[in-house]
């Protein structure tokens, strides 16, 4: 599995066959199929990324609520939330990670870790980011079943926020969170591969500190999320 999140994070646009291929080419006589590449994928809740609408877990009796975002620049903070969901290889086992993050400053809001892919521990981190932070004009996400309950979207407006959901042609809008996610694996992960969940706590808490107060990003003008969050003319 661990495998298949490697090659998901460097080539995110490859479907489940060419993940198969390139598994076959680098294992060298251990063959697998590409149904159980399949669904591993969808055990790890990977997606892959195509300039259409594709989600994870759809729940088709769920309601999808309308993309808010298009053509609009996001100037300052609190202006839009997004959220997503990445799988966590372990050395034994996994676990699921949900971070909430402020669209203008790359700030992590709230994150929480989970072994299932329950909505739970999605509100959780809503509930977290909303005490500590309030709340933005637009609170974005894919349309994952953990995003599309019922339970969810009312918890968001509940915070005052207006809904939006990833729809077509709107799959480049994920790109902030997917580098987070990279950078949080290879920078942290995989290089201790944690076989203690209060030792990957630990680990993504320090890591995340690390993101949002101290490392500078290019794209904030080498500033660090916090700064960019905190600013006197956001929030």
């Amino acid at each position: 599995m661990r495998e298949i999140d490697e090659l998901h994070l460097q080539f995110p646009f490859y479907g489940y066959r060419r993940i198969t291929t390139v598994l076959n080419r680098e294992r060298e006589g251990q063959a697998v199929n590409h149904k159980r590449v399949l669904g591993l994928m969808h055990k790890m809740g990977i997606k892959t990324i195509y300039p259409r609408p594709r989600t994870t877990m759809p729940d088709i009796s769920h309601k999808i609520f309308p993309y808010l975002l298009t053509d609009r620049k996001i100037a300052k903070p609190n202006e839009a939330w997004c959220a997503d969901i990445t799988y966590v290889p372990m050395e034994r086992g996994f676990m699921y990670l949900v971070a909430i993050m402020d669209w203008h400053s790359r700030f992590i809001l709230a994150w929480e870790l989970s072994n299932t892919m329950e909505t739970d521990f999605c509100l959780g981190a809503l509930e977290t980011a909303s005490r500590l932070w309030g709340g933005a004009e637009i609170f974005n996400t894919d349309q994952g079943s953990q995003f599309t309950a019922n339970a969810f979207t009312e918890a968001v407006q509940d915070c005052g926020m207006r809904v939006s959901m990833d729809g077509k042609g709107r799959w480049i809008d994920n790109r902030f969170i997917e580098r987070l996610w990279r950078s949080y694996k290879y920078e942290e992960v995989y290089i201790k591969a944690y076989d203690d969940v209060a030792q990957l706590h630990e680990g993504t808490q320090n890591w995340m500190d690390f993101y949002c107060y101290k490392r500078p990003h290019q794209a904030l003008g080498d500033k660090v999320p916090w700064e960019v969050y905190n600013e006197p003319n956001g929030s």
